[in-house]
C-alpha cells in the first residue's frame, strides 16, 4: 500500500531467511508453530481455488475502513454496483480491510454488514480476502464522521489499525484479541472467504520491529480460533528481516506486495518459490513504476500466482494520485497511479479492461 524498498537484494535476504525455515526450528532455536499448514495441505487447498485475480476493494464513497464499515456510511448500493463491474471483467477475489473500531463500536452490526458484503460479492462469483491489522497511513482515528479527502493526496484519510493505540492503551491487546477471535469464530467456515490476511505491511510507518509482538499475537489468536481458511501476512520490504522471517515461517500460503517492473517482480517470485508454498500477490499495479496489467498480470497467470491489484474504482481514497506526487489543486493526474474505473463505470483505459478480460476469460471458466 505504501512504497517499500523491494530491490534485487530481496533474493539474497530471503535465501538467508530460508535457512531458518528448514526443519522445525530456526537459527535462534525457536520452535515453529506446529499448526502451520503443511506444504502439501497448502498446495491441495490452492489447487481447488482456480486462479485468483481481483482488486483491493473499498467502495468509491468511503475514504477509509471506518467509513466503509460503520452503520451510518455502509453503502451496499455502491458496493453492489462496483463489484458488478469487477465481476464483468472476470475478477473472482477482492481483498478488503476491516477495522477493530468499527467492530468495537457495534459488534453485531459490524458482523451483519460483513455478511451483507459477502453476499453481494458472492452474487458476482467473487470471494474475499479480509485484512485485520494495518501499519499504513494515519496513526489515529475516531468513530463517527470521517474527514473529507485532502485534494490530490493519496489515501489522505486511510487509518492504521491499531496504530498509536498499540503504544498508548495498555488494554488494547485484550480488545484486539476479542475482535480477531470473534470474527474468525463467526466466519471461520464461510466458503465466501478465501483467506485471512492477518496484518498488512507490518513494520511500515517506521514501526519496524515494534510491530513484531502484535504480528506474533495475531497469528497465535488465529491458530487458537482455527478457521478452515488459510492465514497469511504478506512480505513487502526486504530489510525487515525479523518480521519477514516470522511471516514466511508462519503463513499457510505466502502473500506478498510488489509495485515494481516485471524484472524486479520476477526476482521476488523466484525468491519466494523456494518456500514451496502457493503464492498470492496481494498488492501490485502502480503505473508510474511500470507495474501494469499488461506486463504483470500475464506473468502471474502463467505461474499460477494470485493477482490482486490496487484498486478498483477511483473515489475518496484518492489512489489515482501517486504516493509521493500530490496534486494540491485536486486535478486529475495525466497518468493514474492505481484504480481501473471511474465512479460512473467508465474505464480509465479501455485497453487495460480488454487485457484483464482476455486473461480472465471475462467470467468464463478457466
Amino acid at each position: 500500500m505504501k512504497p517499500g524498498n523491494i530491490l534485487i537484494s530481496f533474493m539474497i535476504a530471503l535465501v538467508i531467511l530460508m535457512s531458518s525455515s528448514c526443519g522445525n526450528k530456526n537459527k535462534k532455536g525457536e520452535t515453529k508453530n506446529a499448526e502451520v499448514w503443511s506444504v502439501e495441505k497448502a498446495q491441495e487447498w490452492y489447487n481447488t481455488q482456480g486462479w485468483l485475480r481481483g482488486c483491493n476493494f473499498i467502495p468509491s464513497t468511503a475514504i477509509n475502513q471506518l467509513e466503509m464499515w460503520q452503520a451510518q456510511t455502509f453503502d451496499p448500493v455502491t458496493t453492489d454496483r462496483e463489484l458488478g463491474w469487477a465481476g464483468e471483467t472476470g475478477m473472482n477475489c477482492m481483498r478488503v480491510y476491516l477495522h477493530h473500531l468499527a467492530w468495537e463500536s457495534d459488534r453485531e452490526g459490524f458482523k451483519k454488514r460483513m455478511n451483507e458484503y459477502l453476499s453481494i460479492a458472492a452474487k458476482y462469483g467473487i470471494k474475499t480476502i479480509f485484512v485485520f491489522f494495518d501499519d499504513c497511513w494515519n496513526p489515529t482515528y475516531q468513530a463517527g464522521t470521517q474527514p473529507e479527502p485532502k485534494p490530490g493526496i493519496h489515501n489522505s484519510g486511510w487509518v492504521r489499525d491499531p496504530g498509536d493505540l498499540l503504544f498508548t492503551d495498555p488494554g488494547i491487546l485484550n480488545v484486539l484479541e476479542d475482535y480477531v477471535k470473534d470474527i474468525l469464530t463467526e466466519f471461520g467456515d464461510d466458503d465466501r472467504i478465501v483467506l485471512w490476511d492477518l496484518y498488512n505491511e507490518p513494520g511500515n510507518s517506521d514501526y519496524g520491529n515494534k510491530s513484531l509482538p502484535l504480528l506474533q499475537k495475531v497469528f497465535q489468536w488465529a491458530r487458537e480460533a482455527d478457521p478452515s481458511q488459510p492465514v497469511s501476512a504478506g512480505v513487502w520490504r526486504h530489510d525487515l528481516n525479523d518480521l519477514n522471517r516470522f511471516q514466511l515461517n508462519n503463513s499457510d500460503v505466502i502473500t506478498y506486495h510488489n509495485y515494481r517492473d516485471p524484472e524486479n517482480h520476477q526476482v521476488m517470485i523466484d525468491s519466494l518459490k523456494k518456500f514451496n508454498r502457493p503464492l498470492i500477490c496481494t498488492e501490485y499495479m502502480a503505473r508510474k513504476h511500470n507495474s501494469m496489467f499488461a506486463n504483470i498480470m500475464p506473468m502471474l497467470k502463467e505461474q499460477n500466482i494470485g493477482a490482486i491489484n490496487w484498486g478498483l474504482v477511483s473515489g475518496k481514497t484518492n489512489t489515482i494520485y501517486a504516493w509521493d506526487t500530490p496534486i494540491p489543486d485536486g486535478s486529475e493526474p495525466e497518468l493514474w497511479f492505481h484504480d481501473i474505473f471511474r465512479n460512473d463505470g467508465r474505464a480509465y483505459r479501455e485497453e487495460e479492461i480488454q487485457v484483464i478480460r482476455d486473461l480472465t476469460g471475462a467470467g468464463k471458466e478457466l
